[in-house]
């Protein structure tokens, strides 16, 4: 019996501002509208646009990088209607299929400027680059980092569905109380903002609710996955996301041809976001794309009792690119920073440094730091926590496979000859990105997230007294 034709549920215009479109949204709300109703079991194609809504463009400027609009990023797609969904259930998505539009092989990396979204190494590297990238298939290479081939893992950067009003006030709190208490010189989370709010085909009314409400879709969240990143979400997965609203309320976005298997560009608005084993390190990190998604979906009733889960969980498809593990040049790093400071277990400062080691060799080369940093966030290298047991220094690895270079980097082949390998694209009037050697130089000690710390009593004429100094206080050694 043949199959019925693959329904497509979401269309969009490129001729017309995501905002306009009525099937796109770029909040976390219970109350926006449904774009469209899908079945139980059915399989569905859905369009999206690049996660910045069609601002960049392919040229070789990055003023579109250094200018884009952070208030209008994320248009996702949907939220959809899955039936028979209700609070307590699982929906499990299946990936059959995810392609850039046919007429648009192009994709872009990039760095934003640190005044305007910033990225993991902004204190070093604060100047705003992009680099184009074609499609050749499965295959990808840029005019602005040139030497380098290699095939892509397309996926999405964003799905979940839709928060309960209570999932979306724990949010809401939380996040706030980590912006009250916060003492970097940088944003560490993005509040809700009425500015640019696009509710779908919400009513007025809704809409300024969703403003005032509506968490923004920059980090993911444990109680319905969000924007995570994870390039094993790709042909084949299958993802298993809690369901808190009746119908569920499903959205996706954020399409990625490839990124790194560990993310040097961290999506996380100018924060200064801990290791992710599969995302950015740019901010704009991975190679962002416009295209099309085709799911399968399915309701498991009670699922979150049934499989006892809180978050969600995902089997990854087979579908990856495979580089014999002998041919990763592996860089590591620890938690001692750039100006000689020992921090405590802190897999960021290890792995900024472990990207710099990395960044070091292949400058040698011919390539600018900002090419590489830019390749970094989206080619597939491995990063890895590799220890976080042994006091005080975490350790973590970066292997770069040398096979999507099309000349030998290894150790092996002795002293490089620097080649001319162009340039990434910069702002007008900008002929090399800024390169500072002092970021971070005042910051204070850091440790390890989530321990237990010190408490403190009133002594004799109420001066402070510590309860415990080590291990050996708190344990009785």
């Amino acid at each position: 019996m043949p199959l019925n034709a693959i329904r497509t549920v979401c269309k969009v215009d490129f001729d017309k501002h995501a905002s306009e479109q009525s099937r796109l949204h770029n909040r976390w709300h219970p109350d926006i509208p449904f774009a469209d109703r899908i079945s139980d079991g059915e399989t569905v194609k859905i369009e999206c646009l690049d996660w910045t809504g069609g601002q960049i463009g392919n040229n070789d400027s990055a003023d579109d990088m250094r200018a884009v609009d952070l208030t209008k990023i994320h248009y996702l797609s949907g939220p959809f209607e899955i039936e028979n969904a209700e609070p307590g259930d699982v929906l499990l998505v299946e990936i059959m299929d995810v392609q850039p539009f046919q007429d648009q092989p192009w994709g872009f990396t990039g760095v934003f400027d640190r005044r305007n979204g910033g990225g993991f190494l902004d204190e070093i590297y604060p100047s705003a680059a992009k680099a184009i990238w074609d499609f050749e298939g499965i295959y990808c290479t840029s005019r602005h980092i040139p030497g380098v081939k290699f095939p892509g893992l397309i996926h999405p950067g964003i799905l979940g569905c839709a928060p309960s009003q209570e999932v979306l006030d724990t949010w809401n709190k939380r996040e706030g109380e980590l912006i009250a208490a916060n003492r970097l010189d940088r944003v560490v989370a993005e509040p809700p903002q009425p500015i640019n709010v696009h509710a779908g085909s919400a009513t007025d009314e809704v809409k300024e609710k969703v403003g005032i409400e509506g968490a923004r879709t920059i980090p993911g969240r444990p109680e319905h996955g969000g924007n995570c990143d994870i390039k094993n979400l790709s042909r084949g997965s299958k993802v298993y996301l809690p369901v808190h609203v009746n119908g569920a309320k499903f959205s996706v976005g954020d399409l990625h041809f490839s990124r790194k298997l560990s993310k040097c560009c961290v999506f996380c608005l100018r924060s200064n976001t801990p290791l992710e084993g599969d995302g950015e390190i740019s901010f704009c990190g991975a190679i962002e794309m416009a295209g099309i998604i085709t799911i399968n979906f399915k309701v498991l009733k009670n699922g979150l009792s049934d499989l006892g889960i809180k978050s969600p969980i995902y089997l990854p498809g087979p579908v990856e690119p495979h580089y014999s593990p002998s041919r990763y040049l592996t860089f590591e790093g620890f938690s001692v920073d750039s100006h000689g400071k020992q921090h405590y277990m802190d897999v960021t400062v290890a792995y900024r440094q472990t990207i710099l080691r990395c960044i070091e060799y292949l400058r040698r080369y011919g390539y600018n730091d900002y090419q590489v940093y830019l390749l970094l966030s989206c080619a597939p290298i491995q990063g890895h926590v590799a220890g976080i047991v042994d006091i005080p220094n975490a350790c973590t690895t970066l292997g770069l496979p040398m096979d999507i270079f099309n000349f030998d980097i290894s150790p092996a082949a002795g002293k490089p000859e620097k080649k001319a390998m162009g340039s990434c694209a910069f702002a007008t009037g900008v002929k090399e990105g800024v390169v500072i050697t002092d970021g971070g130089k005042n910051s204070e000690f850091s440790f390890g997230g989530g321990l237990t710390y010190v408490q403190e009593r009133k002594g004799k004429g109420g001066s402070a007294v510590p309860v415990a100094k080590h291990a050996g206080d708190i344990f009785g050694a």
